[in-house]
């Protein structure tokens, strides 16, 4: 059975959550990589909306595994809440439904003080981070003094991991002047307990995984984030804290990369990016804003504005070539009915010179002006239409233009929020 990697094909929020919840009902399991509860997944399952931040969006579909693999970085109190959420609104009620590696990394009350402290200290220079201890998480991992599920979830373990990076952590934040008294007794009782909640969920899940493989399962990767948030392949320093590209769903699972399939890139019909750095086609203009006040860009997980604007061709072909993106998906088709017409970048000006490949250079990105095409929008209402066929002709030019542009077959196009507003052109698990 097939196995498919859903990824983000620009700066994150592209709307991976509602086509990973389309695609579930196709796959066994679903898998979350990489990433923290920095990311969220808005979805809207028979007009009721769903905020996830860690659980994979395959959770509302009853039967269906879902794992958080090693990559990942959690938040025992944001994981507990996010369950009690959940079983409330009367989903996941199989306890057997959810899988969490003994080798994720957990997120402690010192990480998110170092994130905010570091972050106040920038000024000006503000990277855009949430402030929820993704970054020093991962930091304490590459360090090796990380604390791990398989120690949260045995409280004599615990208590000596807390009292081995306590010391150093207090003294960072000393360093940054802000507030270092964090109670060592206090933290071991709290997240002992956050562990003993936790511990039936915990597993050995590559070894989980693999037998799922093995018992003739599909699975279903579900990437955080965006490609040009990768931080060894994005707009580096402007990323996040792991690798979101489609490699890592193989190292942050556990998984060989054979086992791999497929791989599905998700983009916006246009572009938007939170937090600081390059975004070339950025529109700070009343059609930046219209874009957002139509497209409801605030940030699932802070409510931030997002930054809008057209579609970026050059950082598309970019996410294709270092993904390996066998298909797209253009999420929010809906959003640009009624613009009379649209533009889509199609190359870059840099230095009087014309440029059709994205910089990887930071600076020389920043100082990119783009080159647009310009295409004839349409009025036609799309949240009725569930066949290629039906959209108007000149939305389908539109996206047969982007993926001519990008060099990648559409196999899919969102014409609203909800889980049926999607037309499948080509569906992964049935060649």
């Amino acid at each position: 059975m097939p196995n498919v990697v859903v990824i983000g094909a620009q700066w994150g929020d592209e709307g991976k959550g509602k086509v990973v919840d389309l695609l579930t009902q196709f796959a066994d399991v679903v898998v979350r990589f990489q990433g923290g509860n920095n990311a969220g997944h808005t979805l809207v399952v028979g007009g009721e909306k769903t905020i996830l931040h860690l659980i994979p969006a395959g959770i509302l579909h009853p039967g269906k595994t879902c794992v958080i693999g090693n990559g990942v970085v959690i938040d025992p109190s944001v994981m507990v809440g996010e369950i009690d959420k959940l079983k409330a609104k009367g989903a996941f009620q199989d306890e057997r439904q959810l899988v969490i590696s003994l080798d994720a990394h957990v997120i402690m009350p010192w990480h998110k003080a170092i994130d905010l402290a570091r972050e106040q200290a920038l000024g000006d220079g503000k990277l855009g981070t949430t402030g929820r201890g993704i970054g020093p998480t991962y930091e304490d991992k590459v360090a090796r003094r990380g604390i791990r599920i398989r120690d949260l979830v045995d409280e004599a373990r615990l208590a000596r991991r807390v009292a081995e990076r306590l010391p150093s952590a207090r003294e960072e934040l000393r360093r940054l002047g802000a507030a270092s008294d964090l109670d060592e007794g206090a933290i071991v009782r709290q997240y002992a307990e956050l562990g003993r909640r936790l511990a039936r969920y915990a597993a050995d899940a590559s070894l989980v995984l693999h037998q799922a493989i093995r018992g003739g399962r599909s699975l279903l990767f579900e990437g955080a984030q965006g490609t040009m948030l990768d931080v060894d392949h994005g707009t580096y320093p402007f990323v996040t804290s792991s690798n979101t590209v489609a490699g890592n769903a193989a190292t942050g699972s556990g998984i060989g990369p054979t086992e791999i399939d497929t791989v599905i890139g998700i983009s916006k019909a246009y572009s938007t990016r939170v937090g600081g750095g390059p975004y070339p086609t950025e529109l700070k203009d009343d059609i930046g804003e219209k874009l957002r006040q139509i497209g409801h860009e605030f940030g699932a997980t802070t409510g931030r504005p997002r930054r809008t604007g057209w579609f970026d061709a050059l950082a598309l072909r970019y996410a294709a070539r270092v993904n390996g993106f066998d298909g797209l998906a253009i999420t929010k088709l809906d959003v640009l009915t009624g613009f009379p017409e649209i533009k889509v970048a199609v190359a870059y000006r840099l230095r009087g010179k014309v440029v059709e490949e994205m910089p990887c250079d930071i600076e020389e990105l920043g100082r990119c002006e783009p080159v647009y095409e310009t295409l004839p929008g349409w009025t036609e209402k799309l949240d009725g239409v569930r066949a290629w066929g039906g959209l108007p002709q000149n939305a389908r030019s539109y996206v047969e233009r982007l993926a001519k542009l990008v060099g990648v077959k559409v196999m899919g196009v969102s014409v609203g929020a909800d889980r049926g507003e999607t037309i499948l052109l080509d569906n992964p698990f049935k060649r």
